[in-house]
């Protein structure tokens, strides 16, 4: 008779956990051990097999299967995961080049996106922004994406974004520079998937800028996001990238200021 050893037990107490120092920690808060998904792969599928996670997160369980030489799938609904997900095997298996599907690669499909789910779109913006999505469905007291908090020199900066998707007028920056002073926020982002209206790009320069020389109220479009531009945000102006975009916002609003009073 084969002697196979001891069945496996249903409690594990030999994969080390995901805390604060781990180094394969990726900020999810449910992120398992790559350990673990080896074991569980390894023991429930073959070399060739397909493997599939609905909800891939931080995509532990496609690093596992790549690793183990399964085929893949792995499904999440944020932008931001495919985001984390090809950093992670890009850093790994840097010849290997998954196939990506969902995310609209073209302002053609993000029209699609906002016609028919306008808080899909909102979690596109906020995705590509790099920020946490807020998104309420209903009453959202003026904010529509994330409040952004973190601290400079001991003064904490808040900037708040308000994603819309439908058309749009002067009125919403109105309501938005009201909602930022509401909220303690030194800037307001409008995102909009529509060209901005002349009055309110006039709304935003009359707004003005921070004791930074940040302007307060920055739009904009979901074009503008699609070729990499980003909110202009306090930071330290050594940083050569970020000074300059400040001066290019600054420049855009003295502009616009020039024009307006000729």
């Amino acid at each position: 008779m084969d002697q196979h050893g001891a069945p496996a037990q249903d409690v594990w107490t030999d994969v080390d956990v995901i805390n604060s120092r781990a180094a394969e920690r990726l900020g999810y808060p449910t992120q398992k051990p790559l350990a673990l998904l080896e074991r569980i792969i390894a023991a429930s599928s073959n070399p060739g097999d397909t493997v599939l996670d609905p909800f891939c997160g931080c995509g532990t369980t496609v690093d596992a299967a790549q690793k183990l030489g399964r085929r893949w799938i792995g499904i999440d609904i944020t932008a931001r995961a495919m985001e984390v997900i090809q950093d992670r095997l890009g850093r790994f298996y840097p010849d290997l080049h998954p196939a990506l599907r969902g995310i609209p690669p073209t302002i053609e499909e993000v029209d699609f996106l906002a016609d028919r789910d306008k808080y899909g779109f909102q979690q596109w913006v906020c995705d590509l922004l790099g920020i946490q999505a807020d998104i309420r469905r209903g009453a959202d007291r003026g904010i529509d994406g994330e409040i952004v908090r973190y601290e400079i020199g001991g003064t904490v900066v808040r900037a708040i974004v308000s994603v819309k998707g439908g058309a749009v007028n002067v009125t919403q920056v109105r309501d938005l520079r009201g909602t930022a002073e509401r909220e303690g926020a030194q800037i307001g982002i409008f995102v909009t998937r529509k060209p901005p209206t002349r009055p309110m790009v006039l709304e935003a320069v009359e707004a003005g800028l921070t004791a930074n020389g940040i302007p307060k109220i920055q739009i904009l479009t979901a074009a503008d996001i699609m070729d990499g531009k980003r909110p202009v945000l306090p930071l330290p102006l050594e940083v050569g990238e970020r000074a300059s975009a400040v001066e290019d916002a600054v420049a855009t609003i003295s502009s616009l200021a020039e024009r307006r009073g000729a």
